[in-house]
C-alpha cells in the first residue's frame, strides 16, 4: 500500500490528532515511544493499525514472504523446570510419561531426509538434567559430518543456560563450544514475556530476562545469528508486551544479530493455566500489526503457522507478516499438544506457495539467513 492511500484511506478512520500524529510518524519511518505503542494497543482502530503495519511490510518486502525447508528434532519432552503455560514437558521425576531419544535415533531423523531439499534442522525440547553440553556438542558434530550443509538451528536460552552452568562454563565458553561442534543460530524460544512479576507467576524456576538477553546477545557476539519470540495472551497486558519489545528492540540496536521476531499465542489445552481464556483473532492481528509497527529495526515479522494455524497464519500476511516459518514435516508437537489448530503440523512446499499466492503475494524459499532458495514468482510449482 503507498502512503498517499493510506493517508487517504486514515480519512475515515482517524479522529484524534494524537493517532494521527503517531501515523505519521510510522509512514515516514520515524521510530515510535513505548507510549505511542500502547496507545496503538488501546486506542487505535484495528483498521488503522492493520494499515500501517502493511505499509510497514510492503515498504520492507513489498509482496515477497518467505518460508524455508525444515524439519524438527524434539530430544526429549522431559524437563526439569515446571512453566505453567507448558502442555508439552513433563517434569524429570515423571519421566516415564516423556520421551528421551538418543543419538542414533536423532540421526536417524537427519538421514531420513536424505536426499531431500531441506536446509534446516530445528533442535529444541525440554531440559533434561542427563543431556549436556558434551552430548549436545557430540550429536551437532556427527550432523555436520554427515551433512554438511544443513544449518542447525538449537537450543532455546532456556536449554543453553541449564547446561552451560551446568558444565562450569561462561556463557561465552559454551556458546563458542557449541558453535565450534556446529552450532549455526539459536531460535527464540524461551522469552516467554520479559516482566519479572508475570514471569514469576507463569515460569518462575528458569532463566530470567537478563540472562535470556545475555545469551542472545553472547551468541551474536561470536556470530550466530538468533530469532526472539514473545509469549502473549495469558496474564500479560498491554505495558509489559511493549516492555518485552521494547528491551528486545534495544538489543537489536547494540548487536543487529536478531533475524526475526515471533509473537506465540498462548494455549491453554492440558496445562496449569486451563482457566486463562485464549485471546480472540482480532487480539491476535492487532498483536502482529503492533509488533510489525514497533519492531523497527527487526527485518522480518514471522507468523509460526502450527500455532495460529494455517489459515490464521495466510490472514496475517495483510497484518505486517512476511514469514511464514517452514514444511516442519509433522515433527514438532510443542504446539499441537497444547490444543493448536494443527493437530498434524506439515505442509508440503507445494501447499505452503499456494497459501502464500491466495493472498497475493510472492513466495520466496530461503535459508536460515533469509538468503534466497528459489524465487516462485508466478511460475507453476
Amino acid at each position: 500500500m503507498e502512503r498517499e492511500a493510506v493517508l487517504a484511506a486514515m480519512e475515515g478512520v482517524v479522529a484524534e490528532k494524537e493517532l494521527r500524529k503517531l501515523a505519521e510518524k510510522v509512514l515516514a519511518g520515524t521510530r515510535i515511544t513505548p507510549n505511542e505503542g500502547l496507545l496503538l494497543f488501546e486506542k487505535a482502530p484495528i483498521a488503522l493499525v492493520g494499515m500501517l503495519a502493511n505499509y510497514v511490510r510492503e515498504r520492507l518486502h513489498r509482496h515477497t514472504t518467505y518460508f524455508n525447508r525444515n524439519f524438527h528434532i524434539e530430544p526429549t519432552n522431559v524437563c526439569v523446570f515446571a512453566c505453567h503455560f507448558c502442555s508439552y514437558s513433563r517434569l524429570y521425576a515423571h519421566r516415564e510419561e516423556g520421551w528421551e531419544l538418543d543419538a542414533q535415533r536423532m540421526m536417524d531423523i537427519v538421514k531420513s531426509y536424505d536426499g531431500q531439499p531441506v536446509t534446516e534442522v530445528h533442535i529444541v525440547g525440554g531440559v533434561h538434567p542427563k543431556l549436556d553440553i558434551h552430548f549436545f556438542a557430540q550429536l551437532l558434530r556427527q550432523i555436520k559430518a554427515h551433512r554438511p550443509d544443513l544449518h542447525i538451528k538449537g537450543f532455546t536460552a532456556v536449554e543453553l543456560d541449564y547446561m552451560i552452568r551446568k558444565a562450569k562454563m561462561s556463557r561465552t565458553e559454551g556458546l563458542s563450544y557449541l558453535h565450534d561442534a556446529g552450532l549455526d543460530s539459536l531460535p527464540g524460544g524461551g522469552a516467554e514475556i520479559f516482566d519479572p512479576e508475570v514471569r514469576e507467576k507463569i515460569c518462575a524456576d528458569k532463566v530470567d530476562a537478563a540472562g535470556w538477553l545475555d545469551i542472545h546477545e553472547t551468541a551474536h557476539s561470536l556470530g550466530m545469528h538468533s530469532n526472539a519470540t514473545m509469549l502473549y495472551g495469558h496474564l500479560e497486558d498491554y505495558r509489559h508486551r511493549i516492555s518485552h519489545m521494547e528491551q528486545l528492540r534495544a538489543l537489536q540496536d547494540r548487536s543487529r544479530g536478531f533475524n526475526t521476531f515471533i509473537p506465540l499465542k498462548f494455549r491453554n489445552k492440558d496445562n496449569d493455566m486451563k482457566d486463562v481464556s485464549e485471546t480472540t483473532l482480532l487480539e491476535d492481528i492487532r498483536m502482529y500489526a503492533v509488533a510489525r509497527i514497533y519492531m523497527d529495526n527487526f527485518p522480518h515479522l514471522k507468523a509460526y503457522w502450527p500455532m495460529l494455524g494455517r489459515q490464521n497464519a495466510q490472514l496475517m500476511l495483510s497484518f505486517g507478516v512476511n514469514d511464514i516459518d517452514g514444511t516442519i514435516d509433522d515433527t514438532t508437537k510443542i504446539y499441537s499438544m497444547a490444543g493448536s489448530e494443527e493437530q498434524t503440523p506439515s505442509m508440503s512446499t507445494e501447499e505452503l506457495v499456494q497459501l502464500i499466492r491466495q493472498v497475493g503475494r510472492r513466495p520466496v524459499e530461503r535459508d536460515t539467513l533469509y538468503h534466497i532458495v528459489k524465487d516462485y514468482g508466478l511460475q507453476a510449482v
